[in-house]
């Protein structure tokens, strides 16, 4: 794609593919890996434009599995070309996006118009995943080999889980043919009609009706047997609960091929953030509460389900992250609890807010670059996710000692939904390459107040 040769120096270059972790140089040369050399004092390299990363992290490129653009058809919300520069302020250079859009991703035509105004209008790359059924509608099947075709990377009717056994059993059963997931939203709607946020001692408290962790737990295991039967490719998105993770880990000790999600927000956030105090527990129920920026789906969990589905990124359990990415107008959050749309906005805020946990001790930076690199790219099978020799150019540069507070109302998204407005997170991105060209310097942005 590109001319420009680049030499990034001085950082510490943390690549889980090829198990580095150490101080070195990463040469780009026509938007490509050229190598990733060790560093040494005074290095220079004739011909290429410098980029001093000295006492920052340089990481490839994040990887997304699960962002919603909103394009088409909701571009009040989100559009590729705000989106993917949401994307690009988050160190992320590719983001599949999700099928509910309007019209559906069910069919050739309109995949190929997102692939098509994606390379046009966006600054990282977008990969389209295309819906299991008809409308999403969960009665009769898309035509699937159509979709693999146009260049789909998984199948999901995200937001409406496939509730027809039969009809999952059938979409599981076609995937394997194309090598592809199947990403079924983990919920049993039934078991949580009515709620609207994790039933427990908060929810009682608050007096909003509750949504049993059984409504994840339950639609996680029959997918699982569902995909033991079929020998499918199985992807759990924003898993977050225990009874998930137990048969999860069941699943995977008997050799399903299965992986899972975590976002962000179920890694950092519990249910009580709902009370509308960051996640302080109030003595008593104030004006705060009831933040609507909290409201998602799966719902956050109690403090302990938090901890858990950490331990489980941990330990491998959880492959990876993804953001789950829910750009919303302001009418669809300045409203009543119950009348709320579900989502938060998350792609500028994901690496910072987990960076947390590694400043708490609870989990490492490798792991936590690894859940957003090479593991989401293998998942996808693609050659992503790496500073591999070859490889698209695609880095994020990060300072890990930045400190920063979130305004949303600088977001390059179009939504401002976010429930850490005003919280200060410390590790940042602050320069996004793709495909050698940089698409992100927050120095630009710091420098002229103009985004980048």
């Amino acid at each position: 794609m590109a001319a420009r040769k680049l030499a990034i120096t001085g950082g510490k270059v943390i690549d889980p593919a090829q198990g580095i972790d150490r101080v070195a140089d990463v040469l780009i040369s026509n938007g490509s890996i050229e190598s990733v050399t060790d560093s040494s004092t005074g290095s220079s390299y004739d011909g290429y434009e410098s980029v001093e990363a000295s006492g920052k992290i340089v990481s490839p490129g994040f990887v997304d599995l699960h962002t919603h653009l909103r394009d088409p058809g909701q571009e009040w919300k989100e559009t590729i070309i705000t989106g993917t520069r949401a994307a690009a302020h988050g160190g992320f250079t590719t983001v599949c996006a999700m099928p509910n859009t309007d019209p559906v991703q069910d069919s050739a035509a309109v995949v190929g118009d997102v692939m098509r105004r994606s390379a046009a209008d966006g600054v990282v790359r977008v990969l389209p995943i295309g819906a299991i059924s008809i409308g999403q509608h969960g009665k009769q099947l898309a035509l699937m080999g159509e979709l693999a075709d146009a260049g789909v990377i998984g199948f999901s009717d995200d937001g409406n889980p496939v509730t027809n056994a039969n009809l999952m059993r059938q979409a599981l059963a076609y995937s394997v043919e194309f090598g592809m997931p199947i990403i079924n939203h983990a919920e049993d709607k039934k078991i949580g009609a009515g709620g609207v946020m994790s039933a427990g001692a908060v929810a009682t408290r608050l007096g909003l009706a509750g949504v049993p962790t059984e409504a994840e737990t339950a639609m996680v295991a029959r997918d699982l047997h569902l995909a033991d039967l079929t020998k499918a490719r199985l992807h759990i998105p924003h898993i977050s609960t225990m009874g998930s993770l137990a048969a999860l880990r069941s699943a995977k000790e008997c050799g399903v091929d299965v992986t899972a999600e975590v976002t962000p927000h179920h890694l950092t956030l519990s249910d009580e953030w709902v009370f509308g105090l960051k996640g302080e527990v109030p003595e008593a129920v104030g004006s705060a509460a009831y933040d609507t920026n909290t409201k998602v789906n799966p719902p956050l969990r109690s403090r302990e389900e938090v901890e858990a589905v950490i331990d489980a990124l941990n330990e491998g359990l959880i492959d990876i992250i993804a953001t789950d990415h829910a750009p919303h107008a302001a009418t669809d959050k300045v409203c009543t609890y119950d009348e709320a749309a579900h989502g938060i906005n998350v792609l500028e805020t994901a690496f910072s807010s987990v960076f947390a946990l590694v400043d708490a001790g609870k989990i490492s930076v490798v792991r936590l670059i690894e859940s957003l690199t090479a593991g989401p790219a293998a998942i996808l099978r693609r050659d992503l996710g790496s500073l591999k020799k070859g490889f698209s150019a695609d880095v994020a540069i990060i300072d890990p000692g930045s400190k920063w507070i979130v305004n949303p109302e600088q977001f390059e998204s179009k939504s401002v939904n976010s429930p850490l407005a005003g919280v200060e997170l410390t590790g940042r991105v602050v320069t996004t390459i793709y495909q050698g060209e940089t698409v992100f310097d927050l120095s630009v942005v710091n420098e002229t107040g103009a985004r980048s």
